[in-house]
């Protein structure tokens, strides 16, 4: 979870706006229960009047409420009026202010209303009481006491009810039409809900366009960081992973955060707000059921907790089995050829069935788990619903509870719920996304093996030759126990030919591949003009070599795009590069040319063509040092000849080092070193091999006929 909520550390202000948005969206649709709840008790039950305070009331009914009160009550009240020109008193304080007089004029007004509904206790009689003795106001007040006391806990409730019921009367005294009052506090009070309604929907879309630039930043960032730290990798940390769960990693466990990332941002962070917001309107609704919520919360969170135990186990396989079949998948489509050659599509069919009916039940397993969540959620807030009702109805019929706030509750009751439900929903999906982000986070820590030097020295050479040395170099691939090549030593000079030949598996791919640095030497080391590779920066190193590896890498675009690779090519050159490689007749053959599509891994083009742009890659970008490991093995031997020879008189002055398994590939080479088990059992030319290397010779015999042997080859 903190790892999902660091990939957000750089949108920090974005993220802080989006919170914004989220209370206020959390504090329109917390209004709105309220509002809803204003409409029933006050707009319909109370015909619109809000406050026992009346707004305007005649000068007689003033005197005949400060009867009622003590003399500091009674100056409080007059305080808050003032006289206007028909004679009337109006309200003229503020509203927070109301409040304080609603406490004061309840009691008086009830008992005021009262006395008018009884006969022989109107307030002239009472006044003259007052006024002869027979009575006192202390007396009155008193029974006042009194009467609050036999209303017992429903107090509160009856006095205001009785209260706005005289001040409805004094209102019809004054001549209003209280059907237009009632509509104009409908109307009111409807506007606002509107309103409110409106902030809260421009609120939510300006927070899901917000989080859903986020979630997509970070997924972008986190291709962009995964896919940069893989291309710095050696062949070693690539070969740790496979290609298949780097693929994997780069696609599918990014698309999981990314999902999650928007998740956090609408839903985890708005639930605690709107959550604890219910609660805080809760807890003023004052209708004594607050336990219900407690009992409510605490099932959900034994519900929640027991689903997680059981699913977070087979939601850490998922990806692993995503992996397998991501492998499977891959294995079975690039081997297509040699599958059916071997007729194994049957088997091949029941391997992928596997790993596919694996994840398959894995997958079933965690969503019949978590498909429990959403009907035992419901089946909870239909109880609590039916809780509420109960005792809200009993609350109601005894007089303590009116009919809108049993509304307000049971919908604040449902907000609460339904946060804890929205981090349910997203608690699902979260240890899914934990597994791949700690899956990701794997990747980017991981530190590459092959590094470029703090102090590099791609500037001690003005001019690089391109002369390679092995000094004593010895290699041993991670894991291994032993050494694939050993004691290596040997020179490749500009201008010359240097050639590698042994039996398969001798380790001749092994000794080219440490020259670009695709592995670092274990012992000894290697040099280009005097100057040790590792010392020089990867970009550099690499800039001076032209590689072509034993399989031909063509990628998607057009051949000339594939033979200018390298970058900054000019159409001149690449078209000499064709004509050396021995491209140039099957490209002109074609319809578009140069600019004739090459698919997706060369798919559209013979082994031999792609083999020899392979090779125009590497002659158009001029290196000073030619590295061919077995790449005329796809050639016939007419094209290898003319091939060689043109390619000989094209870079005279560059360092060439091939790799072959034919001799007649190197029968011409200035130097020949022959391997076997890893280590040098011969150096020298075809002639000198021929008479001091049995290893040589057994090769020759095995390739060249009695004719070739003593020369004859061209």
């Amino acid at each position: 979870m903190g790892k999902i909520f660091k990939y957000l550390k750089e949108y920090k202000a974005i993220v802080a706006g989006i919170i914004l948005l989220l209370i206020v969206q959390a504090y329109c649709d917390l209004s709105l229960p309220q509002y809803m709840s204003d409409i029933v008790d006050i707009g319909i039950q109370q015909g619109g009047i809000e406050h026992v305070a009346p707004e305007e009331m005649r000068e007689e009914t003033l005197e005949n409420l400060c009867v009622f009160m003590s003399d500091e009550d009674a100056e409080t009240v007059k305080g808050a009026y003032e006289k206007n020109e028909e004679g009337n008193y109006e309200l003229t304080v503020k509203k927070d202010e109301i409040e304080k007089l609603d406490e004061i004029l309840g009691l008086p007004m009830l008992v005021m209303s009262s006395m008018e509904e009884q006969e022989g206790m109107d307030m002239e009689t009472i006044r003259a009481a007052l006024e002869s003795g027979m009575m006192t106001k202390e007396q009155i007040l008193q029974q006042e006491d009194a009467v609050e006391e036999q209303l017992g806990d429903m107090s509160d409730t009856i006095i205001n009810q009785k209260a706005l019921l005289g001040v409805k009367s004094e209102y019809e005294a004054l001549g209003w039409d209280m059907g237009d009052y009632q509509n104009s506090y409908m109307l009111r009070t409807g506007g606002k809900m509107i309103a409110m309604s409106v902030i809260m929907m421009a609120a939510a879309i300006f927070a899901g366009m917000l989080a859903s630039y986020v979630s997509a930043g970070v997924g972008r960032d986190l291709r962009d960081k995964v896919f940069k730290k893989v291309v710095s990798f050696s062949n070693s940390e690539i070969e740790r992973f496979s290609t298949a769960s780097l693929i994997t990693r780069s696609t599918n466990d990014i698309q999981q955060i990314q999902m999650v990332e928007v998740m956090l941002l609408r839903m985890v962070i708005y639930a605690p707000i709107i959550g604890i917001g219910g609660v805080i309107k809760v807890a003023n609704t004052r209708t004594g059921m607050s336990w219900i919520i407690g009992v409510a919360v605490g099932v959900i969170i034994l519900v929640v907790g027991l689903l997680m135990v059981v699913a977070m186990p087979k939601f850490k396989k998922m990806q692993t089995l995503v992996d397998r079949l991501n492998l499977v998948s891959r294995e079975i489509l690039t081997g297509v050829p040699v599958i059916r050659a071997f007729s194994r599509e049957k088997f091949e069919e029941k391997r992928f069935e596997g790993a596919n009916k694996e994840l398959m039940k894995t997958q079933l397993f965690t969503n019949r788990v978590m498909s429990m969540m959403m009907p035992l959620m419901m089946m909870i807030m239909n109880c609590i619903t039916v809780a509420i009702v109960w005792f809200g109805s009993k609350g109601v019929d005894l007089g303590n509870l009116q009919v809108g706030d049993m509304m307000a509750f049971i919908t604040y009751t449902m907000i609460i719920v339904m946060s804890f439900l929205m981090i349910t929903m997203v608690s699902v999906m979260l240890p899914r996304a934990g597994v791949a982000a700690n899956r990701i986070d794997e990747v980017l820590n991981t530190e590459a093996e092959i590094l470029d030097p703090k102090e590099p020295k791609d500037g001690v050479n003005e001019q690089w030759k391109g002369e390679i040395v092995f000094d004593d170099v010895c290699f041993q691939y991670p894991g291994a126990d032993e050494n694939a090549i050993e004691h290596i030593s040997f020179k490749a000079e500009p201008g010359k030919t240097t050639a590698i030949i042994g039996s398969t598996g001798c380790g001749k791919s092994t000794l080219l591949n440490l020259i670009p640095r695709f592995y670092d030497v274990t012992e000894g080391k290697i040099t280009v003009d005097g100057v040790d590779i590792r010392d020089i920066t990867q970009n550099k190193l690499r800039s001076l070599l032209g590689y072509v590896p034993q399989k031909g890498v063509l990628f998607s675009g057009t051949i000339a795009t594939n033979i200018g690779f390298a970058g900054e090519v000019s159409e001149e050159k690449i078209q000499e590069a064709a004509q050396i490689a021995q491209a140039e007749e099957f490209i002109s053959a074609k319809e578009e040319g140069y600019e004739s599509p090459i698919a997706q891994g060369g798919t559209n083009v013979s082994g031999g063509q792609k083999q020899r742009l392979s090779i125009a890659r590497a002659i158009a970008k001029n290196p000073k040092v030619f590295l061919f490991d077995d790449s005329f093995s796809a050639l016939d031997y007419k094209t290898d000849v003319v091939l060689r020879k043109a390619l000989n008189e094209k870079i005279s002055d560059a360092t060439v080092i091939i790799v072959a398994q034919r001799i007649s590939t190197i029968l011409h080479a200035d130097q020949i070193i022959v391997l076997d088990e890893g280590k040098v059992v011969g150096k020298g030319t075809h002639e000198e091999l021929m008479q001091s290397c049995e290893t040589y010779q057994e090769i020759a015999k095995s390739q060249l006929s009695e004719k070739e042997l003593k020369g004859g080859l061209v």
